[in-house]
Parts: structure tokens; sequence; C-alpha cells
């Protein structure tokens, strides 16, 4: 059996990482160094490189905790990262390269979140395949709310009618420079209030993060009479738009501001000729939001969660 060459990510190895996730067929800029690095004082990097003799072949971010290995824990999602040329055989033997490896590193579990399929520039799913065939089981399995911008839109009736009365109310959107008055004003008081939690980036990190990715990273606040009622930061990648962060204040719920919002973005990038508008996941059992996420047209696909023990 053919045997790839595996080892650590370092720091030299950044141009050539960067490079292959910009032409993998199941990348985005989340798997970019200067990305996957904000929080490096949170996660040890156990982040792999394939090699064929000389060439880079596959990539797999991670980060390792003991003797386990996660896909990184601080990803929304991960596993092998590979390029558009490469079949479901060649794949196998990169997993049994990569079993190998691990456990000659004495790593003891291996996790593995999924990318959802709508993030394949090119169907990606033989990872998946030949992971379970080597006994991961799933542990795992979310709901993943998406707008297949490929059918026709879906919105409910009620939520077009709110929007269209409420065009000429006086609402302004706007594409803002940083995320600092959003987050500060409707994002952290609104999460503390409602659910007694912080946003998972600070402000700051958010920030940075904007500015090293400005066109993958975009703020829009919808407001009246300069005040602003809610907030949606956008991800961007080659095919598909993620709202990361949605927000409103009470006085935007109101107004109905925030699906205002969601409408006139989703319009947006319909047409800009997006593939999808994904508005990421319903965990525990929460229906309410489900049922907002549905009305705003959006189809459920689910994102599974491997275990490996090696």
């Amino acid at each position: 059996m053919q045997k790839y060459s595996i080892k650590k990510y370092q720091r030299d190895d950044y141009t050539a990482w960067n490079s292959f996730i910009d032409s993998a067929k199941n990348g985005t800029f989340l798997f970019h160094r200067d990305f996957m690095e904000y929080h490096s004082d949170r996660f040890q990097d156990f982040s792999l490189l394939i090699y064929d003799q000389t060439k880079l072949v596959a990539v797999f971010p991670a980060n390792i905790n003991d003797k386990t290995i996660y896909s990184h824990q601080g990803l929304t999602y991960g596993g092998l990262i590979l390029p558009y040329t490469t079949g479901g055989e060649r794949i196998e033997k990169m997993l049994s390269s990569l079993m190998d490896f691990l456990g000659s590193q004495g790593i003891q579990n291996l996790y593995v979140k999924s990318i959802p399929v709508f993030y394949h520039q090119k169907p990606s799913n033989e990872f998946a395949f030949f992971f379970s065939e080597r006994g991961a089981q799933l542990y795992n399995r979310d709901l993943n709310l998406a707008i297949d911008y490929n059918k026709p839109l879906s919105i409910h009736k009620n939520k077009l009618k709110h929007y269209e009365k409420r065009k000429g109310v006086g609402f302004c959107i706007d594409e803002v420079a940083n995320c600092d008055v959003f987050w500060k004003e409707v994002l952290v008081p609104r999460l503390e209030e409602k659910h007694n939690t912080k946003p998972v980036h600070t402000r700051e990190e958010i920030n940075a993060l904007k500015k090293k990715f400005p066109e993958s990273i975009k703020q829009f606040v919808i407001s009246i009479d300069n005040e602003i009622l809610a907030g949606i930061t956008v991800f961007k990648t080659k095919d598909v738009v993620k709202s990361q962060y949605g927000a409103v204040t009470n006085k935007g719920e109101k107004y109905r501001a925030l699906d205002f919002l969601f409408i006139s973005l989703i319009y947006k990038y319909k047409e800009e000729g997006y593939s999808f508008f994904d508005m990421g996941t319903v965990t525990d059992n929460n229906y309410g939001l489900l049922k907002q996420k549905e009305e705003l047209g959006c189809e459920i696909y689910t994102q599974d969660f491997y275990k490996l023990d090696l």
C-alpha cells in the first residue's frame, strides 16, 4: 500500500499551507493560518501536512489536548482538506497513513467536525465515508439551516408582508468598517441579557480578523434616526455567505429590524451570485429559533460529529 509522509505544521509551512487551502475543493478562509491562530493561546496546534513524496496532497487542521486530537476545536468545521483531483482510493490511503502517524504519536482519540456539504466547491464526502469504515462513530448531529440559492426563495408570506410594510419607516442599512458599535451596543448586552453568555469572538478578536480578511468578514447594521437597532456579522467564502452573528435591541424587536436586515441581505447575496446563505446550527431543541430560520427560507441540512478510538 502506498504510504504518505506526514509532518506537523511549523511556521515555515505558512505559505504552502495557505496556498493549498486556496486551491482545495473543500477549503475556506477559516483554515487560513491567520484565522486559525487568532486564538493560539487557547489551543495547542497539532495541524498536519500530508505529502506524496515532495508534493503536498492534503492538510488536516487540528489541535491536541492530552492524548486526543480535535479537528480543530476553535473552528466551526474541519477534517481532511483535499485538492480537486484526488480520488477515493488515494484518500483512503491518506487516512491510513494519518491513523498510523497519530498512533505513533501516542494519540488515543480523534474527533472530527464535518464540513457541511454546501461548503464543498466539489463533493468531498470521501473522508467521512472512509473514516466511518475505520470504526469512527457518529456521536452528535446538529441541524444546520441554510438557503439554497439554486432554488426559488421560500421566505414565509408573513415575513415578506412585514418586510414590505416596513420599507417606508426610514430604515438605514450600512456596511460599517468595524464591529465596535454592534458588539458594544447590541450583541454583547443582548447575549448577556437573553442567554447569560458572550460571543465566541471578543470585539478585539473580530476586528483583528476583519482587518486580516476584509473581503471575507463584513459587518452590517440597521438603524433608524441614527440609532442602531440590529446587526449581522457575515462570513463569506467562495460560494457561501454565513450569518455568524445576528442580534437586535429591544426597540429593534418592535420594528422587526433583524428580519428586515436578514431579508435584505438574503436578496443582496442572491443577486451577487452566491450559492448558499448559511444561518448556522440550531441545538438544544430550540424550536423557536428553528421556526424563525425556516420562515426566512432555510432548509435543514446536518453537520455530523465523529469520534474514533485509535
